[in-house]
């Protein structure tokens, strides 16, 4: 492997993947991407804190090698202006199948709206992974921010961040609407008389049965390695408004759940049915589905039919496998509508455990959930595929930060223990958390966490909080 501005370090094994899960060696090489503004502190910091975990927890069995590649603002400094991803930088990503980023700066020129979409657009890393935990004496708005202990799981690749827009007035966007209002519009009785005005920009929201599919079944496999309580996965969706996208996520998320996964898994709605099955041995189809469907008797003869089917399909399906409350041992799917579970993740946080939603939802979701815990500078993220994982700080570069040593490394040193976990290394990703977990409850924190105790406290370092997390292990 050669490039042409850096050198991988001369010992080290590359990480590969077979049937999408990582095959790691013990000293694996992974690639790093210091990041742009405060990049600069947060990353030595994280570095430091994973170094002594994994010493820590395995001695000198395991190690890992690191790889320093460019992206960003520092990598048009090595390679030239707008060259923001360099082929040096996706080549040895490629290569070497895992690394970890700080945060990096949206050009303003060069052609790339993100460079994180287009990584994860690069790579197929369709799974952003976002867990929000609290960890005990982090400042937080919430009053009971312990409750909260979520896994956002948002479809990476498809939605409106694949990009296909045209602005107001653009030929293509007038085109494209003329066509729409005159010929396909018209032609889909569903759609009555609406029109789209003829001054609105254009944007295209794709989403395919099998990218949501994909995104849900890594949400049901992460699911059955959680404690029993916690099995639970909610499709999250805005189906009652978009039904042939966000209504098909769900859908789509169904139909692989009670497939794929059928030994596994059980929905909400079999649940009820089983359970009034168990309550009544003698209850009749139709009694059963007045009971799982309020609005039952006000239905045409038609759908109360349908539903009273269901039933009985149902019970001849699954009651074998899943009845006399064996369903209570399966991962529990259920879907939520998207605007309802922002509410619910404050209200009834401890009902939810993971929420697989599509790339929208997820931006908003992840990050509202994030607030609740103690901010973005406490949420760790990952993106992850097939063949490739790249796990990043999810905030911004704080560029007037930069260098001062006082940024909080909380959330790239999470995002650090979520790629330990990835590799295997559970022992030393369980040390991180502890190490974090005892330094803020002992108080020992960045400016950011400092200023919002009562009282106030002296604020550490962005690399003496490092320190700290690694003396609490």
């Amino acid at each position: 492997m050669t490039y042409e501005k850096i050198a991988p370090p001369t010992a080290g094994d590359r990480i590969t993947f077979k049937g999408s899960l990582p095959v790691v060696p013990d000293e694996p090489v992974v690639p790093y991407i210091r990041g742009d503004g405060t990049g600069v502190d947060i990353w030595p910091a994280t570095q430091h804190v994973l170094d002594a975990a994994v010493t820590s927890a395995y001695g000198d069995r395991r190690r890992i090698h690191w790889f320093k590649v460019y992206a960003g603002d520092e990598a048009c400094e090595q390679y030239g202006t707008f060259q923001y991803l360099p082929e040096d930088t996706l080549q040895a990503i490629r290569d070497y199948g895992v690394a970890i980023k700080g945060p990096l700066t949206t050009p303003v020129g060069g052609g790339i709206r993100s460079l994180n979409v287009a990584l994860r657009q690069i790579f197929n890393l369709y799974a952003c992974v976002r867990p929000s935990r609290y960890y005990v004496g982090t400042p937080s708005p919430h009053k009971t921010p312990e409750k909260l202990d979520v896994i956002v799981y948002r479809e990476n690749t498809e939605d409106i961040y694949l990009g296909i827009e045209w602005k107001q007035g653009d030929a293509i966007a007038t085109r494209l609407i003329e066509q729409l209002n005159t010929e396909l519009i018209p032609a889909t009785p569903e759609l009555g008389n609406k029109l789209i005005p003829l001054d609105a920009g254009i944007g295209i929201k794709p989403i395919g049965k099998t990218g949501s599919q994909r995104l849900v079944r890594r949400a049901i496999q992460h699911a059955l390695t959680l404690p029993p309580h916690q099995q639970q996965v909610t499709l999250v969706h805005k189906g009652n408004i978009m039904k042939y996208t966000e209504g098909a996520f769900r859908d789509w998320g169904y139909e692989l759940a009670t497939t794929e996964f059928r030994s596994e898994c059980v929905t909400e709605r079999e649940s009820w049915i089983l359970s009034n099955r168990e309550s009544d041995p003698d209850l009749s189809a139709e009694a059963n589905a007045r009971t799982i469907d309020p609005g039952f008797d006000s239905y045409t003869p038609e759908r109360r039919a349908e539903i009273i089917a269901e039933v009985e399909a149902t019970l001849a399906a699954i009651w074998d496998t899943h009845g006399s409350g064996l369903w209570k041992e399966k991962v529990m799917v259920n879907d939520r509508i998207a605007d309802s579970i922002f509410q619910q993740i404050q209200t009834r946080p401890n009902e939810y455990s993971i929420l697989a939603t599509t790339n929208l939802n997820g931006d908003y979701l992840s990050d509202a959930a994030a607030a609740i815990v103690g901010g973005l500078g406490m949420s760790p993220g990952a993106n992850i595929g097939d063949t490739c994982a790249i796990f990043e700080a999810t905030h911004g570069t704080a560029p007037k930060h930069a260098g001062l040593d006082r940024i909080n490394p909380g959330s790239l040193i999470l995002s650090g223990a979520m790629m330990l976990e990835f590799l295997g290394w559970q022992e030393a990703a369980d040390l991180v958390r502890k190490g974090i977990g005892a330094a803020i409850a002992h108080q020992q924190v960045t400016y950011d966490l400092a200023r919002l105790l009562t009282p106030p406290v002296s604020p550490l370092k962005c690399s003496e909080f490092a320190r700290a997390i690694a003396e609490r292990f």
